[in-house]
């Protein structure tokens, strides 16, 4: 089997969305799985750290770089099986993916449509949006082992799903996504449960239909990776959704009433859980807490459409942008009560 082809220092920031951060001090592109085999052994004979990047969307690099190897996942292709299922190698751009389900008639991921990144990163994140989550139609994901340099077939039940959670986030570095089994539904209806979408289009609404619908929402949100967007430096949404106890999320509410912040029980944003929880409306949070959209302070901020989003117009730093995450953190929490999770990666 050849080595790697391993390369010195290597910018980091233009693999990013957010295009902050450092170098890598060793970089290799594997697209094969031999090849990613090869790299991890490469650098456990060398004594070198080792992560991966994918799509390079819901990370942020550190300034200082990774002293390491980072590995970036390039395994492409796409398998169309029979009644539904669709093998798809981790590599694979995430909307590459919709387009065929979408192209098939086949119903399941029409609504997670533009979100940035790569299929490999699906699973890790539990990816989810306007009413659906890939975990609903994720059948089974194959991993390397990075201890053994071995292949392993995961159920889902092995994956641990939950919101925006899996196996892969709660033991990162344990294995590495190669490719995602989906079994979605041939000649199924699209997916009309979240209420923006309902309002959108008809009952009789296709997958097509519903799918546009989502990317204009996408977009009016500056939520979708346009270039010509002044707020295209991001990685999206940047904090969880808080999931909280009822008493909590009634607790919230009467402070919100007293406050004056709303004028009714209604204007809080919430949304009932499988579990009995609450989800509660991170960007509301933000923004009751004195972050506005828009807001900014030097090359960070917030985006202009959504203050869910944190924004790198340029110039700026890495250090700058986790600052300015945790000021936001701080804030809410001490407003609310509530400690916002971040949601991306940090790699350094």
């Amino acid at each position: 089997m050849p080595l790697p082809v391993v390369e010195n220092d290597v910018a980091l920031a233009p693999l990013t969305s957010f295009k902050l951060g450092g170098w890598a001090r060793f970089y290799t592109k594997v697209e094969t799985e031999a090849a990613l085999v090869e790299a991890l052994r490469w650098a456990r004979d060398n004594g070198v750290r080792t992560t991966v990047l994918g799509g390079g969307t819901n990370v942020v690099v550190l300034d200082d770089g990774f002293d390491g190897l980072v590995v970036h996942i390039a395994l492409r292709g796409i398998r169309v099986g029979a009644q539904g299922e669709l093998t798809v190698q981790a590599g694979v751009p995430w909307e590459e993916v919709v387009d065929e389900a979408v192209a098939l008639g086949w119903a399941g991921i029409e609504c997670l449509t533009g979100i940035p990144g790569s299929a490999g990163a699906t699973p890790i994140q539990n990816v989810g949006a306007y009413g659906q989550q890939v975990s609903d139609v994720i059948t089974g994901v194959r991993v390397l082992r990075t201890d053994s340099l071995t292949f392993e077939e995961l159920s889902p039940e092995a994956c641990r799903f939950t919101y925006r959670d899996s196996r892969f986030k709660q033991d990162p570095g344990r294995c590495v996504v190669c490719a995602v089994d989906f079994r979605l539904l041939p000649d199924g209806a699209p997916t009309r449960t979240y209420p923006e979408v309902a309002r959108a289009v008809p009952e009789t609404a296709s997958l097509d239909d519903v799918r546009s619908a989502v990317r204009s929402l996408r977009q009016r949100k500056s939520m979708l990776l346009d270039p010509r967007d002044p707020n295209h430096r991001s990685a999206g949404s940047f904090f969880l959704n808080p999931i909280v106890p009822v008493a909590e999320a009634e607790r919230l509410i009467g402070r919100a009433l007293s406050e004056e912040l709303v004028t009714s029980e209604s204007e809080v944003p919430r949304y009932d859980t499988e579990d009995e929880r609450v989800k509660l409306a991170a960007g509301w949070l933000i923004e009751q807490a004195g972050f506005t959209k828009g807001w900014r302070h030097g090359p960070v901020g917030l985006s202009t459409k959504h203050a869910l989003a944190l924004v790198h117009h340029g110039g700026g730093t890495a250090a700058e942008l986790l600052a300015l995450a945790d000021a936001i953190q701080t804030r809410v929490e001490e407003r609310f009560g509530i400690r916002l999770e971040r949601e991306p990666r940090l790699i350094g």
